[in-house]
Formats: structure tokens, sequence, C-alpha cells
């Protein structure tokens, strides 16, 4: 699922060719697309809407229009744009889901192979409100802090991966950056969250924002579905540090990278850089070790 990396390197793609421009005619043609609205509804409504900003919080795109309306796009876990400024026919495509005809002819297309990305139009009393309620701080915002990651852990017993992963924690963090920021603040993907001290929030605190911060100068990681609105792919993925990495050496240490699931998710970490120092780990279903040499598996 495309992290916060991948949504912003989208965002800095689609800004310039949005924004200023009027949404002239609007196509959706998947319903899954705007349930439960009607697509044709849906579309009616975008027709000429002016767009002032393209924004991003967390793993929302936000298309915000002059009229003060947003338009929240989530990729989940295979959306897309595809844009064609330069009056070249965008090609046929039996993914497509939505396409949006500018007023200077340029055309940005929406596709999506399994069908589980939303596009949700928000009148202007309702976008801060909507989205307050299920992302938390930005990670890389000037003001975001490590006392509020601690805030955020305080009190809970869930292993600190599942904890970053809850998107009410820190905004945009997915599978592959809290493995990242584990391993760079040196800290088990299974140690409980409460249990974290205050010199290793310090350290996921900015293992976190570097971990992100390299994913975007990759612009995004792409393993499999992910493209950026051009047709390119992100290079994130050759600098990877752990993730998907099962039994290639540590860059730290040398020691295999191993294998074991949290939340139901597969996490990969560093055996000897990355103790539990004798804590007991969080109790978890789905943290039974399971060693891996497949890179790119999940």
């Amino acid at each position: 699922m495309p992290e916060l990396p991948e949504v912003e390197s989208v965002r800095r793609r689609l800004a310039p060719v949005l924004e200023g421009r009027v949404f002239e005619t609007v196509r959706i043609a998947d319903p899954r697309l705007t349930r439960p609205l009607d697509p044709l509804e849906v579309a009616h409504e975008l027709d000429g809407e002016r767009v002032a900003l393209v924004d991003r919080r967390g793993k929302y795109l936000i298309v915000r229009f002059e009229s003060g309306r947003a338009l929240l796009v989530h990729l989940r876990m295979t959306g897309s744009f595809l844009t064609s400024t330069d009056g070249t026919p965008l090609p046929d495509d039996a993914h497509r889901r939505a396409v949006v005809t500018l007023d200077d002819g340029s055309a940005v297309a929406y596709r999506d192979v399994r069908r589980f990305g939303t596009w949700l139009l928000l009148e202007p009393d309702e976008v801060d409100t909507y989205v307050d309620a299920r992302v938390g701080r930005e990670p890389l915002a000037t003001a975001y802090r490590a006392k509020h990651l601690a805030e955020r852990l305080a009190g809970r017993r869930a292993p600190v991966k599942a904890a970053i992963l809850d998107q009410r924690t820190v905004a945009g963090v997915g599978n592959i950056y809290a493995d990242e920021a584990l391993w760079r603040a040196r800290i088990h993907p299974l140690t409980p969250a409460e249990k974290v001290d205050a010199e290793e929030v310090q350290a996921l605190y900015k293992g976190i924002r570097e971990s992100l911060r390299a994913g975007i100068r990759r612009q995004g990681s792409t393993l499999r579905d992910y493209r950026l609105p051009d047709g390119t792919e992100g290079g994130a993925q050759h600098e990877f540090k752990v993730y998907g990495r099962g039994g290639e050496p540590c860059d730290r240490c040398g020691t295999p990278i191993d294998k074991i699931r949290v939340a139901g998710r597969g996490t990969w970490f560093c055996p000897t850089c990355q103790r539990l120092d004798g804590r007991q780990a969080a109790r978890s279903s789905s943290s039974r070790p399971s060693r891996s040499r497949s890179r790119n598996s999940a």
C-alpha cells in the first residue's frame, strides 16, 4: 500500500498539473470508487471546480478547490494516477476507473487494479473534521516533536510496530517505513509500546523522519503496482535497510536479517541490532517467527 513517501511523491507530480486548473469534465466509470454515492452525481459535482491546492495528510491525497470543497483520494493497495499534458491521448486501460479533463486540455486518469481506492468529495466544513478523526500528526511537520510520539505510545501494551502502524499515532507510516524506522532506532518490533523509554522514543522519532525522507528522495518504492503520474517507478526499494531483505546481511553489523509477523504483517529486523533486551514481548497471536529469504514478500 502506498505510504507517506509514495503519496507525497504523487502529490508533487500532480500539483503543477492540477493547481489553478478547472475540472472541465469528469468521468467516473467504477461505482466502487465513490460508493455509497452515485459516481454520476459525484462527477457532476466535480465539473467546473477550480483547483486551489494539491495537498496531503498522511496517506490521503487532498485536492482542495477554490470553493472550499476538497476531494480526498486514498490510493489503498493499487491506486495510481497517469497524466497527459501534451495532448497525447491516455492509453486504453481495463483498470482505468476515472478520467478528469482539465481546461487546458490536459488529462488525468485514475487506475486501480484491485479497486480498493476511494474518492470522497467533502464540503468545506467537513474536510478537517473528517481527516483529523482518522489521521494523527504529520511526522515531517516542523511542529512535530518526539514528545508527540511519546504521548501516543504511552500506556499501550501492543508491540511498538503495531502502535506506529496506527494512523492516529503518526500519519502516513505503513509496513515498509515502520520496519525501516525501527531498524534505524535499534528497537525490536515486538517491544511493547509502553516499554519504549525516552531515549528510544527520541531514536524512533528520528528514525521515522529519516526513513520517510529517504523514501521521498527516491520518489517512493515500487514493489509491484506503485507508479508516479508520468508512469515511472520509484527507487526507494533499492535502499531498504531491512524491509524484504530476509537472509541478507544487516548493513550495520552483518547479521542475517530475520522475519517475523507483527499485527498480522510481515516484519523484517536485525536480531543483533534490534534486541528485546530481556523485556517481555507484547503478546500477539500473529508474532510467531518465520524466516524468509524473499526480498519483497510481505
